[in-house]
């Protein structure tokens, strides 16, 4: 059985897509957990490792405003955390984590409170993003277990953007081929 960080490269391989990671509570295990997979260079562009909230800003763009307003564990920070990444190291595909991984609460939230984010590519057809996608966790177990359970989640939320816009354009081809009904 094929690991999640294998099928996201040889997904994204296949498709000549590419990827690039914005953490915060993982710390560059997202990125660990991609560059273990042989072959990760022909997809995975790099990463951003933001743990200090300023950097969110500085780096990969996040209003300014939002963090002061509502802090760096927001599903709006994570959100832009995936675009402005995906931007700043020129991918298809931005993912981000923040969250709280313990052992205190942070920005008035608690322990394993995470938000996992995936921005995908631009739609030529509507200019829409195709793949954007938040997902709030309450996790539980200790630092090291909230950890990895976030990178397990937000692998599995770009692997379902992946499958999700996969549908979408064979159902496109289905309906040009079709004559448009």
């Amino acid at each position: 059985m094929s690991s999640p960080a294998t099928d996201v490269v040889r997904l994204l391989t296949v498709r000549g897509e590419t990827l690039a990671a914005a953490e915060s509570l993982t710390g560059g295990l997202v990125a660990a957990e991609i560059t273990s997979v042989p072959g990760a260079s022909k997809a995975f562009r790099g990463s951003v490792t933001a743990y200090a909230t300023e950097l969110k800003h500085r780096v990969l763009g996040v209003e300014e405003a939002l963090l002061e307003r509502r802090g760096a564990v927001d599903a709006q920070v994570a959100a832009q955390m995936a675009a402005g990444v995906r931007t700043a190291l020129g991918a298809d595909w931005g993912i981000a984590t923040t969250g709280v991984a313990g052992p205190d609460e942070q920005d008035g939230q608690p322990v394993g409170t995470v938000f996992v984010a995936v921005q995908g590519p631009l739609s030529a057809d509507s200019g829409a993003f195709g793949g954007g996608k938040v997902a709030s966790l309450r996790l539980n177990g200790d630092r090291a277990e909230i950890r990895m359970e976030s990178v397990r989640s937000v692998l599995a939320l770009l692997l379902q953007q992946l499958a999700s816009e996969q549908t979408e354009n064979e159902r496109a081809q289905d309906t040009e081929q079709n004559g448009g009904f």
